[in-house]
């Protein structure tokens, strides 16, 4: 089994003035092809900053991250945006949909930035996306045509659609109701099963319940890193101060 993801003492800091704020301190982390991981902690915790730097929208202040294998500390600006568009696809809370352009069109978007040329059918390509999150008969409607759930289910199939190494979700669920929410969880685990390396950041411990691994970020360190049980939930786990989410 390949690693998707390897952390090797990561640091991350940011500077106000003569103030130092670490964000991230001697993070190590190393997720494998096919894993369904959650990030969760505290507001303030990092897990925003460690997703940032997994997903190449940030860098490190030291240490290493390879992803696939590739040592992206070093690369330059045009490559760094190269491997985000070959390698990650993002899911975000608010969609990020283009207001006034279809679905299919919104699914097409990443590929009209791919310079390699592997995949040359955009519409194809976007369509059978569309299709693999159950979408197939909303290839024309724009964003206000649809439900916040189907509206996360194009911007699923959007991160879907250059076939990338690693699947990033960003509170996900976080503009949807309780049963929408659901639906795209078990939407995310039908993608794991089929092979799909996923990390989710949440608050909820019913989502993080769904993947199979949770890393539990106090900060902007690593405080636990395994499967969330039931008896880890806020009322039993001393670290969150008896709170049921994580803002």
């Amino acid at each position: 089994m390949n690693t998707v993801i390897s952390l090797n003492d990561i640091n991350k800091n940011y500077y106000v003035g003569e103030i130092t704020i670490s964000a991230l301190q001697k993070v190590n982390l190393k997720i494998m092809e096919g894993e369904f991981v959650s990030i969760m902690g505290a507001s303030g915790s990092g897990k925003s900053t460690l997703m940032n730097l997994i997903g190449c929208l940030d860098v490190a202040s030291s240490g290493e991250y390879l992803l696939d294998g590739v040592n992206v500390s070093r690369l330059k600006a045009d490559e760094f945006a190269d491997i985000r568009n070959k390698k990650i696809g993002f899911v975000f809370q608010n969609f990020n949909l283009l207001p006034r352009t279809s679905a299919l069109e919104n699914v097409e978007l990443p590929l009209l930035y791919d310079r390699s040329g592997i995949l040359r059918n955009n519409t194809k390509a976007a369509r059978e996306a569309l299709i693999k999150v159950g979408l197939g008969d909303r290839l024309d409607h724009i964003p206000n045509q649809l439900s916040g759930g189907q509206k996360q289910r194009v911007a699923l199939a959007r991160a879907l659609v250059n076939n990338p190494s690693l699947i990033l979700a960003d509170e996900p669920t976080g503009n949807l109701d309780s049963s929408t929410s659901l639906e795209i969880m078990e939407l995310f685990a039908k993608l794991n099963k089929q092979g799909k390396t996923i990390l989710i950041v949440t608050h909820e411990y019913d989502i993080a319940e769904y993947t199979k691994r949770t890393v539990f970020l106090k900060d902007g360190m690593i405080q636990w890193d395994r499967k969330i049980k039931h008896s880890d939930r806020p009322n039993q786990l001393p670290v969150n101060h008896g709170k049921r989410n994580y803002e």
